[in-house]
């Protein structure tokens, strides 16, 4: 598995509560750009209309070899593929709950580009200011720990 991209902010802005795999519906301009490491999760989210999954936001960017065959749109809405009842499954959390599905990262699985997804639920500004302060508390013991040994 090598890791293409990750959207670190997610796990600031959200709590993570399940994580699905999904493919990706791609040109092959845009998988030679991926190769190339160029790719941004950083705003994008997933939603469901009529029992499609797309993924919006996405920056990949052009890749400037291609020529006249490659898309002039790096954020453009791309498809996402799952099985039926994983969708359906998704939706109604969506749905009943007011979660929101977001992409965590972006990876390589042999030659397939794959998203992992995220069913999360956002967090207040109190929330963000205790993982702030638990993550300074996990970094001054490391340095602690580093010290002893």
């Amino acid at each position: 598995m090598n890791t293409i991209a990750n959207n670190r902010y997610a796990s600031y802005e959200y709590f993570i509560l399940e994580k699905y795999e999904a493919g990706i519906v791609l040109e092959g301009s845009e998988v030679k750009s991926l190769r190339a490491g160029k790719c941004n999760l950083k705003d994008s989210f997933c939603y469901i209309r009529e029992g499609q999954l797309t993924l919006k936001n996405a920056h990949i960017a052009v890749y400037d070899k291609s020529g006249a065959f490659s898309t002039k749109d790096s954020k453009r809405d791309r498809k996402l593929l799952m099985h039926r009842f994983e969708i359906d499954k998704i939706v109604g959390k969506i749905n009943e709950k007011g979660y929101t599905l977001i992409p965590i990262s972006l990876y390589f699985s042999g030659s397939l580009v794959k998203v992992e997804l995220a069913l999360c639920k956002g967090k207040q500004n109190f929330d963000k200011k205790r993982t702030i302060a638990e993550r300074d508390q996990k970094r001054a013991l490391d340095r602690q720990l580093k010290d002893y040994r």
